[in-house]
């Protein structure tokens, strides 16, 4: 069964959207995920949209609870002890640890086949966070991207910025992580300390005209699948 879709230009006057400056993409699918999800599944939906993308796809969701998420390759058990009453999570996409509940966190989806796909991870990540700095200006939140740091991080993501994580006064605002796989990219985002309300305008820091559509029945069944026989089970999450 095929998802419903809808089409908003920036000439359309859409209520509480206020930044229409994103040149990423000329167009780009919102995904309509208004209810929240556990944490598996969450990471599951991604997943699932990842499989069947054909066209750029950007999600904005929200977390059934207090989470944390964290990366591909991080360790389980020093996380479990730092997060108690956490549900944690791991991702498919690598970096740090990362805590849900009061942050904007979107993904963005992108097929092999599209030219964006094919942008090394740091073309990426600069060019992804540097539309959140023009939106979050839009916003009245004056944002830069930040340098290489010296050093090494403690490996929470909030706590230490990279180069060209999002930073604002001394602090830093968005971070992401990615994966590159055969279907395409995946880039998982979150943008923290500033009002949760603004989620319903990021989507527009990324393209020209957003198609909106519901997730389809199949990739709600994937999902479910995911989220039951990957991401919610102890052998992904205690991998490492």
């Amino acid at each position: 069964m095929r998802a419903a879709r809808s089409a908003i230009t920036k000439k359309d006057k859409v209520r509480g959207i206020r930044y229409r400056g994103g040149v990423l993409f000329e167009k780009i699918t919102l995904i309509h995920d208004a209810e929240p999800h556990a944490a598996a599944l969450n990471m599951a939906l991604d997943e699932a949209l990842l499989l069947g993308a054909d066209r750029p796809l950007v999600r904005v969701y929200r977390w059934a609870g207090p989470a944390v998420s964290f990366g591909y390759f991080g360790k389980y058990a020093p996380i479990a002890a730092a997060w108690p009453g956490r549900k944690l999570v791991r991702r498919m996409t690598g970096g740090g640890v990362v805590s849900h509940g009061e942050d904007i966190t979107y993904s963005i989806i992108v097929p092999v086949a599209h030219s964006f796909a094919q942008c090394s991870a740091r073309e990426s990540y600069c060019a992804i966070h540097g539309e959140i700095v023009k939106w979050l200006a839009s916003c009245g939140v004056s944002a830069s991207l930040a340098h290489a740091p010296e050093g090494q991080g403690n490996g929470v993501c909030f706590e230490s910025a990279a180069e060209a994580d999002v930073i604002a006064g001394g602090r830093k605002l968005a971070g992401a992580a990615q994966r590159r796989t055969r279907e395409g990219l995946l880039y998982q985002g979150s943008v923290q300390g500033v009002p949760v309300e603004w989620r319903a305008d990021i989507a527009w820091a990324f393209a020209e005209e957003l198609e909106m559509r519901d997730f389809s029945a199949a990739e709600r069944e994937l999902a479910e699948r995911l989220a039951g026989e990957k991401y919610g089970t102890r052998a992904w999450l205690e991998r490492v």
